[in-house]
């Protein structure tokens, strides 16, 4: 049995080549004539990474990756504001970039192929499209509902490239993101962010990278860490055959280093963080890792309660810093307890505990109010104050919950549009581990505890901010590219 494919190719010849740099010029004359220095500026990076895209259109995706993030940062710190901000800026780069790559090699533009996911991703839409009739505001609706627009646009997108570029260059360039975004981190705690509310033990700082808040910033640590981490042990694995069979081979050395050093800078930035959702998140990455990491279950089971044993052990013998056993321990109170905080006295203590429950309860009073469709995408600080309690007038933006949040904004049916999205998501992983490339099956599990990071972080924060859903999106489009090898593998061997 032979895979074969066709393209309908179009002549790269000189006169195109010329009307896509004159194209490209006269871009830059008007922007020079018509806007301020600032977007000039920005318009120039944009124009530099179209060219850069001409060579490779991994550049663009790169770009993406590491520019996104910097969005608070930008809003909060800049001597001057973007007239939109860096992250769709970036994406629309992108597309463009896709689009002027395409144009220029003479690939059809618009080669959409359908994906596993896309049926999933299209019946959430629909149902969150659903909410805007309950919407108070618009606009909040629309901001939320075109986060998973761009996060279907990015799964197309990697996915109808991927005969062009390297899943292995987008692996590089998502952790390459996180380990930008953890230097600064670390650059916090260390005393540079000097922000003392979010001072540790009279000594050092929560770190939060370019997010602003500590919460989201563990988040995109926590994410890319169990992709780092597989992917050590992977191109590590190629080293070792590469040497048994005696080849000598630089680059899969050289990687399995930079991936080594990655998850270790990544997991200082998560501790950094002090964030309780981000470590109780990462301990539930490590265990669903280790029960998808040998082929048999059995077995893998065998190898989570090894893991626990030693970190119990660790624990008992008092070889983990106290600060963070005292971290850990407050985490059962203050994020696993729900009671009715209508009634109860608000002091310093409890004032944590209290807030989140609060919102907890204004969310729930939104879904029983609108239970199928909900108030609205987006709409939860908004309605916020038609269904907060007593005492408590300022929202937090959102549930501190996703799934409470998604219920309170999209309903019941919108909560199980979600739940399919990542049912899905988590059923093509575990079927991904029958890649035979043992690089790419680790890669997949990988991405396992990725998603069961941020299963359980989504308990208590919203991670879908600060532009980090581009790089789900991303992730999404990286597993749907190692899932369709592995189908067609199996097939060939099945011939």
């Amino acid at each position: 049995m032979t895979v074969s494919a066709h393209h309908t190719r179009i002549a790269y010849t000189p006169e195109r080549s010329v009307a896509i740099w004159g194209g490209i010029a006269v871009a830059i004359g008007v922007a020079v004539s018509v806007f301020p220095p600032p977007v000039v500026l920005i318009l120039g990076v944009v124009i530099a990474i179209c060219l850069v895209t001409l060579i490779s259109p991994a550049s663009a995706l790169i770009g993406l990756m590491i520019l996104s993030p910097l969005r608070t940062l930008i809003a909060t710190e800049a001597a001057f504001q973007l007239p939109i901000d860096i992250g769709q800026i970036s994406f629309a780069a992108t597309l463009l970039t896709w689009g002027i790559h395409r144009v220029a090699r003479g690939l059809p533009i618009l080669p959409i192929r359908w994906t596993a996911l896309s049926s999933s991703l299209v019946l959430f839409l629909l149902v969150s499209g659903l909410s805007a009739w309950e919407a108070v505001s618009i606009s909040a609706w629309l901001n939320e509902w075109l986060k998973w627009i761009q996060i279907f646009i990015l799964v197309l997108l990697v996915v109808n490239q991927s005969a062009e570029i390297s899943w292995e260059w987008l692996l590089f360039g998502l952790v390459l993101a996180g380990i930008a975004n953890a230097f600064i981190g670390i650059y916090e705690f260390f005393g540079g962010s000097g922000a003392l509310h979010l001072l540790i033990n009279d000594r050092f700082f929560r770190a939060f990278g370019t997010f602003g808040q500590p919460n989201p910033f563990a988040g995109f640590m926590g994410l890319l860490l169990p992709l780092s981490l597989m992917a050590t042990i992977g191109y590590a694995s190629r080293v070792v055959f590469h040497r048994s069979s005696g080849q000598k081979r630089e680059i899969p050395i050289l990687l399995a280093a930079y991936y080594a050093f990655s998850s270790m800078v990544l997991a200082a930035g998560m501790l950094m963080s002090w964030s309780r959702g981000g470590w109780l998140g990462l301990v539930s990455s490590v265990a669903v890792i280790a029960i998808a990491l040998p082929k048999q279950t059995r077995r893998g089971l065998l190898l989570l309660v090894t893991i626990g044993g030693l970190i119990a052990a660790l624990w008992f013998a008092g070889l983990i810093p106290a600060s963070v056993v005292e971290r850990l321990a407050t985490s059962t109170q203050e994020f696993f307890a729900f009671e009715d905080v209508r009634g109860v006295d608000i002091d310093p203590a409890n004032y944590a505990v209290v807030e989140r429950l609060a919102h907890w309860q204004a969310g729930l009073n939104m879904a029983t109010a609108h239970p199928w469709v909900g108030v609205g995408f987006g709409n939860y600080e908004i309605v916020y104050p038609d269904y907060r309690l007593m005492n408590w007038s300022e929202p937090l933006g959102h549930a501190h919950n996703y799934y409470l949040n998604i219920l309170a904004e999209l309903g019941i049916i919108g909560l199980l549009g979600y739940g399919k999205v990542w049912f899905t998501t988590i059923r093509l992983s575990w079927k991904g581990r029958r890649h035979p490339d043992r690089l790419s099956r680790f890669i997949c599990i990988g991405l396992l505890g990725s998603w069961a990071y941020l299963a359980i972080h989504s308990l208590f924060d919203n991670l879908y901010v600060n532009n980090l859903f581009l790089h789900i999106g991303l992730m999404l489009g990286l597993l749907i590219v190692l899932y369709n090898q592995s189908n067609i593998y199996l097939r060939l061997d099945r011939s």
